[in-house]
């Protein structure tokens, strides 16, 4: 997940990575070794981050840590392991790429290291289905530092207010951010999502297409965005942000939509279930305690696969690094319960991997309001409910294409997926 600016953090930098004083201490036989990390914009990494002195302590390990906005890493690691830089030992990204790393061999299997290394390591501790998907053809490759799903976010005062019910169907959506739009006198927008072109509208869009009853790529291996369902379905999404969504929606990325939606500016939006625990912090969002939340919704009775989403984002250890012990414990140290329970004291942190955080007394105080609603949809999650192929980053990038033509009107849905399923078939094939 989704910051536009980069940070870049340095701990305790001071010992050459060259010759780390492997010998120095018994009890930390890598102090002064340095790593070097890439993860994304998320209340998680603002966790890690945070916490990253306590690791260099008890370890001795240098971080370097570098923080992107989540629409801008994957270009930006393809860009580093093609060109065989080595400059990161640990990546963090969606496990929708992970097959095409791992068959183009930029990051390496951890079971060795996990047996080797067991410091800070409970396997039995993370959850399954998010551990799990980390696994190809019996291999462990990474971590899940967090996890989500997607859901309906809807302000109950309004609902209630101007007598509308829960949205079971898209068409339920679109009518009720009509509703909420004219009987505001267009001062509250009925309804905000992502309109940014890429990753960012492409994971919202995708609980539209399943929900119509269309999907990415058929059981033949071929692009299926030239269906009449994935059609229907951008052209709702298109029509309800145009005439129902705010201005400059086009450009909304993960962070201005949910800011818009906690400042009580629209009256519906469907995001990440990450996004339930800034909407319950009082600390930033004015419509604490008035969000309900529900399943995304289905127009079609006859789904390929389900509109929620199965995220998990994870670490992994490049094979260029020449660090990969040093790595594979900030890697667990990272992922481990004690961080993941930490967080929630630093940044709105309802993603976590671990069962422990999750089923925490802190966590249910903090993220009840939506706790339910959040493990309903990531049980009911689509895990391809974005590609999982090689050509994932391409075949996205296509239909990010094609959703921001829809959304600005200067194509119709038919039309610009056409185009994106021809160039999603050439990717495919190739």
């Amino acid at each position: 997940m989704k910051r536009r600016h980069l940070l870049a953090l340095t701990i305790a930098l001071s010992a050459s990575a060259a010759v780390p004083a492997f010998a120095q201490d018994a009890a930390k036989p890598y102090d002064g070794a340095q790593i070097s990390v890439l993860m994304e914009g998320h209340p998680t990494t603002d966790g890690i981050q945070a916490l990253l002195p306590e690791f260099t302590k008890e370890t001795g390990i240098e971080v370097q840590l570098e923080v992107v906005p989540e629409s801008d890493i994957t270009a930006k690691m393809l860009l580093e392991f093609s060109s065989g830089s080595g400059r990161y030992d640990v990546v963090q990204n969606n496990i929708i790429y992970i097959p095409g790393f791992v068959q183009a061999g930029y990051i390496d299997p951890v079971d060795e290291l996990a047996t080797k290394l067991p410091t800070y390591l409970d396997k039995a501790d993370f959850v399954p289905g998010y551990l799990n998907t980390n696994v190809i053809d019996g291999k462990l490759y990474g971590l899940p530092v967090y996890g989500e799903s997607t859901f309906l976010m809807y302000r109950k005062d309004l609902f209630e207010e101007y007598g509308i019910r829960p949205p079971k169907t898209f068409d339920d959506v679109t009518a009720a951010a009509k509703t909420i739009k004219e009987k505001s006198d267009g001062k509250i927008a009925g309804i905000t999502m992502r309109g940014a072109q890429g990753i960012q509208n492409v994971y919202v869009w995708a609980g539209w297409l399943w929900g119509y009853g269309g999907e990415f790529i058929s059981s033949d291996g071929k692009s299926a965005l030239d269906s009449d369902e994935a059609a229907k379905s951008l052209d709702a999404f298109a029509n309800v942000l145009r005439n129902y969504g705010p201005v400059g929606v086009g450009n909304f990325g993960w962070e201005e939509n949910r800011v818009l939606f906690q400042q009580g500016k629209a009256g519906m939006t469907m995001d990440a279930t990450v996004n339930g625990a800034f909407n319950e912090d009082p600390s930033i969002s004015s419509v604490v305690g008035k969000v309900g939340y529900v399943p995304v919704p289905a127009q079609s009775d006859k789904l390929k696969g389900g509109s929620s989403s199965l995220a998990v984002h994870s670490l992994y250890i490049t094979n260029a690094s020449a660090q990969k012990e040093a790595a594979w414990l900030f890697a667990t140290w990272a992922t481990a319960k004690e961080q993941q329970i930490k967080s929630f004291s630093i940044a709105p942190n309802s993603g976590v991997s671990s069962q422990a955080a999750l089923n925490s007394d802190e966590f249910n105080k903090r993220y009840g309001a939506f706790k339910e609603a959040m493990l309903a949809s990531i049980a009911n999650g689509n895990p391809q409910y974005l590609p999982t192929v090689q050509a994932a980053n391409e075949i996205i990038n296509n239909a990010g294409i094609a959703v921001s033509k829809a959304v600005a009107g200067t194509a119709s849905a038919k039309d610009a997926l056409a185009e994106a399923n021809e160039a999603n078939d050439a990717a495919l094939a190739r």
